[in-house]
């Protein structure tokens, strides 16, 4: 099991039983290099954990542990800080903990496993039951190595995915896996019962009692303290930059408040509809770092893919893992195990295009009428040509402005939604029918915390990113995935603990002002960023998606493999996809007629969900599993 997750931990690995439990360890060496090898244990292995993560304030809470309640420690690593504080605090440790982790503690005189994964799900943490043992890992690779766990596609979670791009936990993609969700503890007890519970979740709640210089101060002092207990390492630290404002903001950050040398890294596309290479070279400039880039071809992008769905484990939409994943491969090969990145400031803050798009439809919706309101989404989206020229009743129909879509709790996020749920149609007859009665947006609507519907519709826009894409896409596939694939770990200072909960009170207003997306970040951050930087409006990461395949100028297959799994044999044995309408996205994508965004992310979908199916699956080509287990 351990074996197959070296690429999270090329530096070491250990193995700990002790009766009933069994925990074991690959480790990526960052801190204490010499003495915090695990699985460790304190107490004559009382207590003994296998953790992935870091603890960024465990010097403070090992001061408080030292000197209010005696604790002794055997080394200087954050490990040790988790199970003295377990000792102390039992369960309710993680409360005290700033970081991101995923754990198991074995806590042998109560004959007990306590488990437990970061508040906004940064490292991951799969589990199942077979036959009554429980098995975990921080990937379904490493359960599938467990002897007798079954393989299959878990067709709820394909449905899933493609609504919301991703799973929501304890969803998987996987029949009988489960992951904890973020900002979760789960205990096995020693009657072998599996308890989750809740130990944290955003609260909207606004705090309107301070003006925008107080707030734009009180944010400034939070990332320069977040960043700096997230340079806590003792091997190099670097640090991403895209060539927006929060990358940037992170390196100014580093480069200005504390004394870290500062090594970046960023990538570039050959395309220009996708590079910010011009912007990524004026923060350079104008912080003076030593600076590397690699450039993402349409070609690299592809032919990196098969790997990166090795790692991702689930099907994806978009082919933005991959070139994150060629970066992470240039950060190690410069000698780096660590990177700073801006991701979480646009959920936090209220940077994403999706928050202006509701403002504006909802503005439109207003006045029906309006002939100049529809002007403003034309405006927002200049690079999805094909909707520029749509009249005004297509747009309504597909921003669903009408009276009815403003009543709904996902008003917000309605058009992206819809528009995904539309590559079910590419699913075979029997996949559709198998999904006939799975309502995803009626599941969710049913786990929405009960001060959801007081909450400002900017905020509710908020916790649905937060809480479903970040977590599920964005820090997984396009976060943990690719980096510690090549064993790398992101740190991300806009989702410090008290960043977050500081962040969620803001009212709507100091986020967004008018449609000037983190304007309070913004006046923060006037002499972190070059002012081109600063100003430019938000672009979305991009990458070339079904051009990443098939050249779109000669309609030949960039690689081999593209042509296997898409074959028409080969999707029909498969039965998840209709082999028909692959064939005819396949040719729409030879012609270069594949210009649409449902048609880029249907040709992903094929791609992605084809290879992690022939990858991890046993019995791939015999079709639909037959039965479906419940969720442990």
């Amino acid at each position: 099991m351990i074996g197959t997750l070296k690429h999270r931990g090329p530096d070491g690995r250990g193995v700990h039983v002790d009766g009933p439990c069994g925990l074991a360890h690959a480790r990526l060496a960052i801190l204490d290099l010499e003495g915090g090898a695990q699985p460790m244990g304190i107490e004559s292995d009382d207590f003994v954990i296998t953790f992935n993560g870091e603890i960024f304030n465990y010097l403070e809470l090992r001061d408080e542990l030292e000197k209010k309640h005696g604790r002794r420690f055997a080394s200087r690593s954050d490990t040790e800080t988790i199970l003295h504080a377990y000792a102390v605090w039992g369960d309710r440790c993680v409360e005290r903990m700033n970081g991101q982790w995923s754990f198991a503690l074995w806590d042998r005189k109560r004959g007990r496993l306590f488990c437990a994964r970061d508040r906004i799900g940064v490292r991951p943490f799969f589990w199942t039951v077979h036959e009554g043992r429980f098995v975990f890992g921080s990937e379904v690779k490493a359960i599938f190595a467990y002897p007798g766990v079954r393989r299959a596609l878990a067709l709820e979670g394909l449905g899933e995915v493609f609504t919301f791009w991703c799973t929501i936990a304890p969803r998987t993609v996987w029949e009988g896996i489960s992951e904890l969700p973020p900002g979760h503890t789960l205990v096995v007890d020693a009657s072998r019962r599996v308890e989750v519970r809740r130990y944290w979740q955003l609260d909207y709640t606004v705090d309107d009692s301070r003006d925008d210089a107080t707030c734009a101060g009180e944010l400034m002092d939070l990332l320069v303290d977040a960043a700096r207990i997230r340079l806590r390492a003792d091997v190099p630290v670097g640090a991403y930059v895209s060539g927006g404002i929060d990358s940037s903001v992170i390196a100014g950050v580093v480069k200005r408040h504390t004394d870290t040398p500062l090594r970046t890294f960023s990538v570039a596309f050959e395309d220009p509809d996708y590079d910010e290479s011009s912007f990524q070279q004026d923060v350079v400039g104008f912080l003076g770092t030593e600076h590397s880039q690699v450039v993402a071809s349409a070609d690299r992008i592809g032919g990196t893919f098969p790997e990166m769905a090795w790692h991702m484990e689930t099907p994806v939409v978009r082919t933005a893992p991959a070139p994150l994943y060629v970066l992470a491969g240039l950060v190690r090969k410069s000698g780096f195990k660590v990177v700073l990145t801006g991701e979480g400031s646009d959920e936090m803050l209220g940077g994403y295009d999706i928050f202006k798009e509701a403002k504006i439809r909802r503005f439109w919706g207003r006045e029906p009428a309006s002939l100049a309101r529809p002007k403003l989404l034309r405006r927002l989206y200049p690079y999805m040509k094909s909707l520029q020229a749509q009249p005004d009743a297509y747009l309504r129909a597909f921003f669903h402005v009408r009276g009815e879509d403003l009543e709904s709790p996902f008003f917000s996020h309605l058009p992206r939604w819809r528009l995904t749920q539309q590559l079910k149609g590419f699913l075979s007859k029997d996949a559709k029918a198998a999904l006939a009665r799975h309502d995803p947006l009626a599941e969710l609507r049913a786990r929405l915390p009960a001060e959801y519907a007081k909450w400002h519709p900017f905020a509710q826009a908020q916790y649905l990113e937060s809480t479903i894409l970040l977590p599920g896409y964005i820090l997984s596939s396009q976060g943990d995935r690719p980096a510690m694939g090549n064993s790398i770990e992101g740190r991300y200072p806009f989702l410090d603990a008290r960043l977050m909960d500081w962040a969620a009170k803001l009212p709507p207003h100091q986020k967004m002002r008018g449609l000037d997306e983190k304007s309070l970040l913004k006046r923060a951050a006037r002499n972190l960023v070059p002012p081109r930087v600063l100003e430019r409006p938000k672009q979305p990461y991009r990458a070339p998606d079904a051009a990443s395949f098939i050249d779109p100028a000669s309609g030949k297959s960039r690689h081999e493999y593209v042509d296997e799994v898409l074959a028409y044999d080969r999707v029909a044995k498969g039965g998840i996809f209709d082999p028909d309408a692959v064939q005819k996205l396949v040719e729409k994508a030879r012609s270069g007629s594949v210009v649409g965004v449902r048609d880029n992310m249907a040709f992903v979908a094929a791609v992605s969900t084809q290879l992690v199916a022939e990858r991890f699956l046993e019995g791939f080509e015999s079709g639909l599993p037959a039965s479906r287990q419940a969720i442990p």
